[in-house]
């Protein structure tokens, strides 16, 4: 029998083969918004969990976007997403609400794997300038049923957003071109283009309460750059370093898409002593043993913060 995240997909994609205008992603959203309104749904048990409709939804996004070939739009595996969740309901478990910013979210895929792992105690903010995206992930955060606010915009220019407890990024990889724009944030070089990586990280500090957290997914390679030094820079000045993950290398295809997890957090006037910075390497996510010893470490980390 298929599960409900099967009966999802399938339900969604049956649309999408009989739609006329032939554009998979947007049959996607039209197939959400049929659900939404009690037009169609999928057959699936009362039991259906809010990870068994993103799951399904995912799958029809991923399906679409290999038809739709844009580099950018690559969505985070869910391995790394579930881990991100976990680290963050450890970061926050002494909070009973907290508000949640993605300032490159994509369909929302990573956001929602977080808002998830929260259950029912995170609300959230979304950016993303890819107005189908956004779209995406706008129907899909309805049928999940979690509180999103949707900005569609360039994130590196100013945002309406009030403090948040957390952000979480899989931050953009490459080059920001509008200098005129990065010259407002410290990590702009003297010569050249800044790191749009760099710029999403200053950015997501900017937005953070005091002792508030940021987790992003962000090249292996950060601390070797060319523009490295004015990473360290702006790290010392500005925020504490708290972990650094090393992700498995059989997680990416090839070493120049590596990345680790960089939590940072935006310091307070009486911050205590700098607990001791974590630093590991993510076993194979597939070898249970390992992957629980990681995790008792993480935390028993995050129980001292």
């Amino acid at each position: 029998m298929a599960t409900n995240t099967e009966q999802i997909f399938t339900f969604i994609d049956a649309y999408a083969a009989n739609d006329q205008d032939g554009i998979y992603l947007e049959a996607v959203i039209q197939a959400c918004n049929e659900w939404l309104s009690g037009e169609a749904k999928p057959d699936i048990s009362e039991s259906v969990t809010k990870e068994d409709i993103r799951r399904g939804i995912q799958l029809a996004v991923l399906k679409g976007m290999k038809q739709q070939v844009q580099p950018n739009h690559q969505m985070t595996p869910d391995a790394i997403g579930m881990l991100i969740g976990h680290l963050a309901t450890k970061l926050m478990q002494a909070k009973d609400e907290v508000q949640v910013l993605d300032p490159a979210a994509g369909t929302g895929n990573l956001l929602f794997t977080v808002m998830n792992a929260f259950g029912q105690k995170a609300s959230a903010s979304s950016v993303e300038i890819d107005e189908l995206l956004v779209r995406l992930a706008a129907v899909s955060a309805d049928l999940i049923e979690q509180p999103v606010q949707f900005f569609v915009q360039d994130a590196l220019r100013p945002l309406l957003i009030d403090p948040v407890d957390l952000v979480i990024c899989d931050v953009p990889v490459g080059y920001y071109p509008d200098d005129d724009n990065g010259l407002n944030f410290e990590m702009m070089p003297a010569e050249g283009h800044a790191y749009a990586h760099h710029l999403f990280i200053e950015q997501s500090m900017k937005h953070l309460k005091e002792g508030g957290y940021g987790i992003f997914l962000a090249p292996a390679t950060l601390f070797e750059s060319d523009q490295a030094s004015i990473f360290h820079q702006y790290v010392k000045k500005n925020v504490r370093i708290r972990a650094v993950l090393q992700l498995p290398e059989s997680l990416f295809k090839n070493r120049a898409h590596e990345k680790s997890i960089l939590i940072l957090q935006k310091p307070t006037e009486n911050m205590k002593v700098t607990p001791d910075v974590l630093l590991s390497k993510v076993p194979n996510m597939s070898n249970k043993q390992a992957m629980s010893s990681f995790l008792q470490k993480v935390d028993e980390w995050a129980n001292d913060m």
